[in-house]
């Protein structure tokens, strides 16, 4: 899945990214008044499962090639097969394939990338987890890696960036373990740096759903394919649910799909409690597919038996299946510089309000309520004039260092 990224300025080119999980800050409520530009600035973008072809023979995934090649959308197919083959899977019969004038359109944008892209989350069980923070944090220092890792008893989950070598030496050690040893990074191309600094954080869930007892290893959904997605949800007797949460839907979802108001994760599995019912048969997605891992296991759990769920999320399902076959609605919200993508994974048309974090159009800014930095529409009336000036102090400063050719984030902080 390659992909054009357009992050904050200020990375090296021919750096790359590794990205492991899905928007791995997505599970916190959206917070209303955020004083921090910084929160934003290293959260995860987002997640695809799929591996390459050779991953699969080697026991390791390398970066897509930038020259002319085999189609990384072949790859990605062949791979999504090797990968999965653990998994429960619908088929229709009824499979829209990406035409290849949109991989060829993809090879050239990663002809014109500086940085590799990548996704992956992974569900162990990792006891020893809170070991595993110093360890790892000092090799990222050590090889000049940035992003965020969450390790958590249930695995890891989150994003780094670096050079191929040192974020191949991360991914080296992780492999070492045999917990990991299957990590599946999806890579694409990007633009410009993504993160700014390092963190790698000790967690009680890597996605928090704040419901324990859910194991995505041992009872699961059904997996569709983005080009079965279609037919699935457009039977009259499937129930289809936005996982997400209300700031992300708000930009964008399905056709037909109910939309829970979710504030945070973690009101999810009262909703479904409430709404959903043994005997309906149900379709969910998320963003990349980690969501739906756990509400699936938790519907299951509660014996719902009918339980599907998008196979790497809405951005697999935006890069596979070509714009005029597709049922989205909008943009998809992403957890990095860009704000949102739409169809073939193009960057969309939304920027994000540094103090309450909420997606907003071009035309938003041109309100009475819109201050760079410090408020929007969403937010203005939340936020005190104490607050508002803590805001427009931080961007001052951030203006300054900009001014001095300086960096005001990113020094390699946990």
């Amino acid at each position: 899945m390659l992909m054009r990224g357009s992050g904050m300025a200020g990375g090296a080119p021919g750096l790359w990214v590794l990205g492991i999980g899905d928007a791995a800050l997505a599970d916190t409520p959206l917070p209303g008044p955020t004083l921090y530009v910084d929160q934003i600035l290293s959260v995860t973008p987002f997640v695809a499962v799929l591996m390459q072809a050779n991953a699969t023979r080697e026991g390791r995934c390398h970066p897509p090639a930038r020259s002319a090649g085999t189609s990384n959308l072949s790859l990605v197919s062949d791979a999504s097969k090797a990968a999965n083959s653990r998994r429960n899977r619908l088929s229709t019969g009824f499979g829209l394939r990406a035409p290849m004038s949109r991989a060829a359109k993809l090879k050239a944008n990663a002809a014109m990338a500086d940085f590799l892209v990548a996704a992956l989350y992974r569900f162990v069980d990792f006891p020893d987890f809170e070991n595993w923070r110093e360890p790892l944090l000092g090799l990222c220092r050590a090889q000049a890696v940035k992003g965020t890792l969450l390790l958590a008893k249930e695995g890891i989950n989150g994003t780094i960036a670096g050079s191929e070598s040192g974020v191949q030496s991360v991914l080296d050690r992780l492999r070492a373990d045999p917990r990991f040893a299957d990590l599946q990074p999806k890579f694409s191309w990007a633009n410009e740096a993504l993160f700014h600094r390092m963190k790698v954080r000790l967690k009680k869930e890597i996605v928090t759903m704040g419901f324990e007892g859910i194991d995505p290893n041992q009872l699961v959904g059904t997996y569709v394919d983005p080009q079965d997605w279609n037919a699935l949800i457009q039977d009259p007797n499937v129930t289809v649910i936005d996982t997400r949460n209300d700031y992300e839907v708000a930009i964008g979802t399905f056709a037909g799909a109910r939309n829970p108001n979710l504030g945070s994760f973690r009101d999810f599995p009262a909703w479904l409690k409430t709404e959903v019912k043994d005997g309906q048969k149900v379709a969910m997605f998320c963003t990349g597919g980690i969501r739906c891992e756990k509400s699936t296991a938790y519907l299951k759990q509660l014996g719902v038996r009918e339980v599907f769920h998008l196979e790497g999320g809405i951005l697999n399902y935006l890069e596979t299946v070509p714009e005029d076959k597709s049922l989205w609605e909008g943009q998809c919200f992403v957890f990095d510089e860009r704000v949102a993508v739409g169809h073939g994974l193009a960057e969309g048309t939304y920027s994000l309000c540094r103090a309450c974090r909420f997606p907003i159009e071009a035309t938003a800014q041109t309100r009475a309520e819109f201050e760079a930095g410090v408020s929007c529409h969403h937010c203005y009336e939340k936020t005190s004039e104490v607050q508002k000036a803590s805001c427009r102090e931080r961007m001052k400063q951030v203006e300054l260092a900009e001014a001095r050719g300086q960096q005001h984030l990113g020094n390699l902080d946990s």
